[in-house]
């Protein structure tokens, strides 16, 4: 019986254990197609799992990673056959699932999607769950009106995974991207990206937020939530657009309904973990292969080993993370 290399979380106490273990493909938990993982990456929420930071595993232990890339080695389901570059994101894995942090998956067939043209196994974690939740994000403001000729998309939590490939799709599209950031050294960055203008958090009075403030924004990417989301609806153009995707800064939201009621501004909430349709979820990755893909996508991201995995978590948890890591599982 073969075994390969896995990273395993496993709940302890209050806490949890995460180590390489090995496996064998009986260990693995059911599906239709067992595919060998070329890539898996790294986001925030594997880091609380790995670390213990937040309460993200639903059993007692699981192999860690909510993205992979590879190629399908068996399928019982006809969509997939050996030999296939395939992708998954979110749904359960790494949480209730064993997960990407395995040189094999075994997976529901529906969780899956086949590999769009013009990407490569690389560039499918590059993107990742960061990318693809962007990616998401900018289809449905779009399926809300957002246009580039609208005025200008402000863009929050801005070198992290999702802001760096929000800035850089949107500025690939055409629009006027504005970077809101903590982090003044990283303006350079995020110019470089495709934000034209770069915006300090500290520059915002964030305790005096008015019901209705100037109308700045045609559209607004957030991955903080709290007080920050609470400025942007004030500050939104007519008919302006709002995707609403992380919580990085607090779960409240202390705003009032005039945004919604006199400017008629739309608040999106974006859950990449299910996606409405699989539909959508095609979609999102041929755009993100296509007209969204960000011409610097080598530079958003790094790649690091496997046996570099744990050492990245804490990094991730301690904000010192720019844009997206890679993690190559080739033996």
């Amino acid at each position: 019986m073969e075994k390969f290399k896995a990273y395993k979380i496993t709940q302890i106490d209050k806490g949890v254990q995460a180590a390489f273990v090995e496996c064998t493909l009986e260990e693995l938990d059911p599906g239709e197609v067992v595919v060998r993982v070329a890539y898996s990456d790294v986001n925030y929420k594997d880091a609380l799992a790995a670390t213990g930071k937040g309460r993200i595993l639903m059993r007692p232990s699981c192999i860690g990673g909510i993205d992979l890339s590879g190629t399908v080695v068996s399928s019982s389901d006809a969509r997939f056959a050996k030999g296939d570059a395939v992708l998954a994101v979110g749904h359960e894995l790494g949480v209730k699932h064993h997960g990407g942090y395995a040189e094999y998956a075994r997976v529901p067939a529906n969780w899956l999607v086949k590999l769009p043209k013009d990407m490569t196994l690389w560039d499918a974690m590059a993107f990742g769950t960061a990318g693809y939740t962007a990616g998401l994000a900018i289809v449905r403001m779009e399926h809300n009106g957002l246009r580039p000729s609208n005025g200008p998309v402000v863009v929050d939590g801005a070198t992290g995974g999702v802001g760096s490939i929000a800035i850089a799709a949107l500025a690939q599209l055409g629009y006027h991207v504005v970077a809101l950031t903590g982090k003044e050294g990283e303006s350079a960055y995020l110019k470089k990206l495709g934000a034209r203008d770069v915006m300090l958090r500290s520059s915002i009075d964030l305790a005096k937020i008015k019901p209705l403030d100037k109308a700045t924004w045609a559209g607004a990417v957030d991955n903080l939530g709290g007080e920050v989301l609470a400025w942007m609806a004030s500050t939104m153009k007519f008919n302006g657009v709002i995707a609403s995707i992380g919580l990085a800064a607090g779960t409240n939201l202390n705003t009032t309904v005039m945004p919604f009621i006199l400017r008629g501004v739309s608040l999106l909430g974006i859950n990449s973990t299910d996606c409405p349709t699989p539909e959508l979820e095609r979609e999102v990755w041929r755009r993100l292969a296509t007209d969204m893909r960000p011409p610097m996508l080598k530079e958003i991201a790094k790649t690091i080993a496997f046996e570099q995995l744990p050492q990245a978590f804490d990094a991730f948890i301690q904000a010192k993370v720019t844009g997206r890591v890679v993690v190559d599982l080739a033996p």
